[in-house]
């Protein structure tokens, strides 16, 4: 086990777009980017298991544009949903790091998609977590059905509900109240949801971030050009796709399609029990051991 260091710094991703990251573990270790989904900062990973990962990796997460303590200007300066995955790689060449395992979710995973298909240069391995493939292959079903994508499930009635109602400020603890119930929906229906736990992380976020105000910049920004149908089934680069059964984002098959459409069909699918959309206590040790037998299989 190496010794784990802590640093922070600032990135800068595009002229007037600074980034918020930070590194964990050993400098000498092999690299492991973290990147979450939208309107989340870094702080969703959780520290549990970013420290997990960092017994056998340098671990870097960050702050996406218009979250955290990065640079806040959709507003003045809007910009595609592409243009997230380019700050994937400034923040790994801000690092000095030339090549790293990505893990990504929700958005974070088709941002992963996106530096697999565009830069794989960049990419020793890509851990696919709640997310869908962007790709527009039909899915193979068990007895041999094609199913086109617009076909697959999609996002459950509960979270739609949730994602329709207008956000007002109504100060900071009615805001902690709302994230929570955003958690326990997200959670899925398999796993008791400790409603103290993510009160705790939205509380740590919003001390993070300097504010209570929830951002909308990126359900806002441009989501078109992301399709990668050809370069996602060409890559060589060893992927893992977690299937979480209690996902209610991207259910079940989204990720057995993933698994089918990158590299070929070559990507290692690994479910987590009881999981859906959101990184619980309950699943964050099984998670990172599924992430480390993935990554320390592939040799730099």
């Amino acid at each position: 086990m190496r010794q784990q260091q802590q640093q922070q710094q600032y990135v800068e991703a595009a002229p007037g777009v600074r980034l918020w990251t930070e590194r964990r573990g050993a400098p000498d270790a092999p690299a492991l980017l973290l990147i979450m989904g939208a309107q989340a900062s870094g702080l969703g990973w959780p520290d549990a298991l970013v420290d997990a990962l960092a017994d056998r990796h340098q671990v870097i997460r960050y702050d996406h544009r218009d979250t955290g303590r990065s640079t806040t200007n959709f507003d003045q300066h809007p910009y595609p949903v592409t243009d997230l995955a380019w700050d994937a790689i400034a923040v790994l060449n801000g690092w000095g790091v030339e090549r790293a395992h990505l893990v990504g979710m929700s958005l974070g995973g088709m941002l992963t998609q996106l530096v697999l298909a565009d830069h794989p240069e960049h990419v020793l391995s890509a851990t696919l977590i709640g997310t869908c493939a962007l790709s527009d292959t039909p899915y193979v079903a068990p007895d041999g059905t094609l199913i086109p994508v617009g076909q697959l499930p999609g996002i459950a009635p509960e979270v739609l509900e949730m994602w329709s109602r207008p956000v007002e400020d109504k100060g900071v603890e009615a805001e902690l109240d709302r994230r929570v119930e955003h958690w326990r929906v997200l959670n899925g229906r398999q796993l008791d949801v400790d409603d103290s736990y993510f009160r705790e992380l939205e509380r740590r976020i919003i001390e993070h971030t300097g504010t209570h105000v929830a951002s909308t910049a990126h359900a806002r920004a441009d989501d078109s050009h992301m399709l990668r149908t050809g370069e996602l089934a060409g890559t060589k680069v060893p992927t893992l796709v977690v299937s979480a059964p209690a996902e209610p984002v991207f259910p079940p098959p989204h990720p057995h399609h993933l698994a089918q459409v990158i590299g070929g069909g070559s990507a290692h699918l690994v479910e987590i029990t009881g999981m859906g959309h959101a990184l619980p206590p309950a699943v964050q040790r099984p998670l990172a051991e599924a992430i480390l037998t993935h990554t320390t299989s592939v040799r730099p």
